[in-house]
């Protein structure tokens, strides 16, 4: 034992005093605050003046309402509905239509709008003129009503930016709700009515304690707590594989090896950096609980009620996740000759880590489906997956129970696997180790 605490107590102390330590903790809650403010605050961005817009109404009826609505009937996402949380980007290669729309609401815009009249000239010289003011950059673009739009026509948009979806879905947007406003007029509806009609309805959300609630805030905390169960697990996870590659290119296994056994040398560095890692998320805890307090005395802050308990299991979670990555890690650093191999090797791992993330986003909408109840059962997911359902919905207690015993029973059977592989790989030098020489090593030791 007291080799096995000498090594503990090296592997803390050591990472504890350095530069990077001290960095990385005064600036981990600080990159935090910035994934999630700074897309909002990208997305509110202007970028350049206003869309210059020319309208041909063929129509005789629709100018002003389409005006109108480009000016000013845009829906605000505090009205309509919850704008998607900046870390899951609405814009990506499998965004839908739907999603797109979404990230174009979050975008400031704001239009200048000019009608167009034919008079004695014909469209195709109206579209002609405009065409030039395009290339002069005079205006941004055009939109053509053609007279049987309150039937069953189509409109023209033409822009000069062509990849500008925002502008378009704004644009289409205005359209429909134009027609369908001067459709119900034309159908004897005052106008009155159907402004009223048009009118969107706020809806009030109604939490637990029986106070209005938005849920942004339950939202960003789940999803917090993901990204940082993800951060830390990979973060140290990471720390582990460097010491250990370190420890196998400088010889100083071998010399280790001497005088302690295989086990407790790899059980000191897992418990040492655990004890590195908590110690970081202490600080985190208290500067959190500092902030908490000060957004009470007054601050415009509103800041979710999180319950004792949920920061007892944020801890449990960790340490679960922790072992059952670091101890993986420690596997493959003994397995591999170099830093650069040890990174492909665990590439597999990065990527399971990767899929519980992922996996939050739909435990978030449902909780208690059959997807996220195996999903928070399964030990490389749990960590993440199980701490999600506990912040959005907490599930019964016998199913945190149960993730809790398989998780930490899994990272047990693991750590037993790897002190068989550590011992012998560890020593082995020149190449990397395969399969099937780490299934021999296993039934041999």
């Amino acid at each position: 034992m007291k080799k096995l605490f000498a090594v503990v107590k090296r592997e803390y102390v050591q990472r504890v005093r350095t530069k990077f330590f001290v960095i990385a903790t005064i600036l981990g809650p600080v990159l935090m605050g910035a994934f999630t403010v700074v897309p909002a605050l990208m997305f509110g961005m202007k970028s350049g003046g206003p869309t210059r817009v020319v309208i041909i109404d063929q129509t005789g009826k629709l100018y002003s309402r389409v005006a109108r609505e480009l000016q000013t009937g845009r829906e605000r996402p505090s009205k309509r509905e919850t704008p998607r949380p900046p870390l899951q980007p609405a814009v990506g290669p499998g965004a839908s239509r739907e999603q797109i729309k979404q990230a174009g609401r979050m975008t400031e815009a704001s239009f200048v709008i000019e009608e167009a009249h034919l008079g004695d000239r014909s469209l195709e010289e109206v579209k002609k003129d405009l065409e030039s003011r395009i290339q002069r950059h005079d205006i941004d673009g055009y939109v053509i009503l053609p007279p049987d739009l309150l039937k069953d026509g189509r409109p023209e948009f033409r822009a000069r930016n062509a990849a500008d979806v925002f502008t378009r879905e704004n644009v289409e947007n205005a359209i429909g709700k134009a027609v369908r406003s001067q459709r119900l007029v034309d159908a004897g509806i005052k106008e009155e009515a159907v402004q009223q009609a048009s009118e969107p309805v706020d809806l009030k959300s109604v939490g637990e304690t029986g106070q209005e609630s938005k849920g942004e805030a339950g939202f960003f905390l789940a999803l917090g707590m993901g990204i940082w169960i993800y951060m830390s697990v990979l973060l140290y996870g990471q720390v582990v594989l460097g010491a250990v590659i370190e420890e196998k290119e400088t010889r100083i296994a071998e010399i280790l090896f001497s005088s302690m056994r295989s086990f407790p040398l790899m059980m000191g560095k897992l418990i040492g950096v655990s004890l590195v890692a908590l110690t970081q998320m202490g600080i985190w805890g208290a500067a959190f609980l500092a902030f908490s307090a000060w957004a009470a005395g007054g601050s415009s802050i509103n800041l979710p009620h999180v319950a004792p308990i949920v920061f007892v299991y944020l801890g449990m979670f960790f340490l679960m996740g922790y072992f059952i990555y670091s101890t993986v890690y420690a596997v493959v650093g003994s397995m591999v000759t170099t830093t650069q191999e040890g990174g492909q090797l665990a590439m597999p791992v990065v990527l399971m880590l990767v899929a519980g993330f992922f996996l939050s986003f739909n435990i978030i909408r449902n909780p208690n489906s059959t997807l996220a109840f195996w999903a928070s059962m399964f030990p490389f997911f749990a960590p993440i997956t199980m701490l999600v359902r506990i912040v959005t919905e907490t599930p019964p207690l016998w199913q945190i129970l149960l993730s809790l015993v398989i998780g930490f029973a899994t990272a047990i059977g693991l750590i037993w696997l790897a002190s068989r592989i550590y011992r012998v790989g560890m020593l082995m030098t020149g190449k990397k180790a395969t399969i099937p020489e780490v299934m021999r090593w296993i039934r041999q030791s």
